[in-house]
């Protein structure tokens, strides 16, 4: 019998020089360089450079990507008269897809797959992506949106453009580093999806839509919206037992717990609880920052002995939360930072393309006689 790798567990698609996990151990690097040193040192803007050209800008180079991401983050008239319409009606992934789609129709050069263009691509998706979102979430609630800034990082400018006010330092570099955490991490689903449809050939724009819309599902991006229900839903720390137990004897599965590569607790989640503890000591209410740390003491000790530990959804659920950022919009956030692990896989695959084109093992009916209708 033919075996079946259902899922592709196991599965290795392509080699890559962007990203490496060891699961067991508990490490995650970018194109050499340990997440935790990418954390402390280093900038959203920085990882985009380094996922594009697998090494860190000179001071040049960071301006003149600095420069550009704030040239590109306006949105274009068709953009604009979109989110108008459509505002109400969808929700933000689905806007997000939508407008990436639109963005990908203005670009007279979409179909110029060289790598220089490519890069332009990729950095123009990157700045009009946060806008989109930010421009979005205030019309939905009938504000007009706010113009971006050109003397605040992306992180920071995003976070003004979302609420009108400009982030604390400490709001902004916790938003910084989560979106460096989120920029890539090797072949997902939603990079798989990007590349099946960059491997026929088809623009940067139409794969960065497939990936939106992969990353939609809650088994993927959705986690940490569903991370942030799970909250709500138990409401107090005094719940989290009975809760708990209900759920793991109705054999659900608990949110942001568990990952299909790490077998130890997700790093991504370490870094963002110490900025949690941070972000929680001057947050006007850090309620499911806590209640996050005693849900994941109790499941620690209801799970002993098997490798389920908190990933990154876990904790990016509360963090953003304090950040003022509505639950809603959390899986859109991730593809504005994943944005650059996408476009740099992109990169990879486009320079080398091949078409992915699997078999399916069949097991249907065997020489079936065919009847005319009138006979069935």
């Amino acid at each position: 019998m033919t075996d079946i790798a259902r899922g592709l567990e196991g599965v290795n698609v392509t080699a890559t020089k962007l990203c490496r996990i060891d699961g067991q151990k508990g490490e995650l690097v970018y194109a050499g360089y340990d997440i935790f040193e990418l954390a402390d040192h280093s900038t959203f803007e920085e990882v985009a450079f380094l996922l594009w050209n697998l090494r860190l800008p000179n001071a040049r180079e960071l301006a003149e990507l600095n420069q550009f991401l704030y040239t590109e983050r306006e949105l274009s008239d068709l953009n604009r008269r979109m989110l108008r319409e459509i505002v109400g009606f969808v929700r933000p992934m689905r806007a997000l897809e939508i407008c990436v789609e639109a963005v990908g129709a203005l670009d007279t050069k979409s179909s110029v797959l060289t790598p220089e263009q490519l890069r332009l691509t990729a950095a123009r998706l990157t700045a009009r992506m946060a806008t989109i979102v930010a421009a979005y979430h205030r019309l939905r609630h009938h504000q007009e949106p706010v113009p971006p800034r050109s003397d605040l990082g992306h992180a920071s400018n995003f976070l003004y453009m979302l609420t009108g006010h400009e982030p604390n330092e400490l709001e902004a570099r916790t938003f910084d580093v989560a979106m460096i955490l989120h920029a890539e991490h090797e072949m997902n689903a939603s990079t798989f999806s990007a590349i099946v449809t960059a491997s026929t050939l088809s623009d940067m724009y139409s794969a960065i839509a497939s990936a939106i819309g992969t990353l939609k599902g809650p088994l993927h991006g959705g986690a940490n919206e569903a991370v942030f229900k799970t909250l709500q839903e138990i409401g107090d720390e005094s719940n989290i037992p009975a809760y708990v137990d209900a759920m793991m004897e109705r054999g659900d599965r608990v949110m942001g717990i568990g990952h299909r590569i790490y077998k130890t607790t997700d790093p991504r989640a370490i870094i963002l609880e110490r900025l949690g503890h941070q972000v929680a000591d001057q947050a006007e209410e850090r309620k499911w920052f806590d209640m996050s740390l005693k849900l994941r003491d109790y499941l620690a000790k209801k799970l002993e002995g098997r490798p389920l530990y908190p990933n990154v959804d876990f904790f990016s659920a509360s963090v953003y939360h304090m950040l003022g950022i509505p639950s809603d919009l959390y899986t859109p956030i991730f593809a504005l930072a994943r944005i650059t692990g996408w476009t740099a896989h992109l990169l990879e695959q486009y320079g080398d393309n091949r078409l992915v084109r699997p078999n399916a093992v069949y097991e249907g009916a065997e020489n079936r006689e065919y009847v005319g209708i009138n006979q069935r």
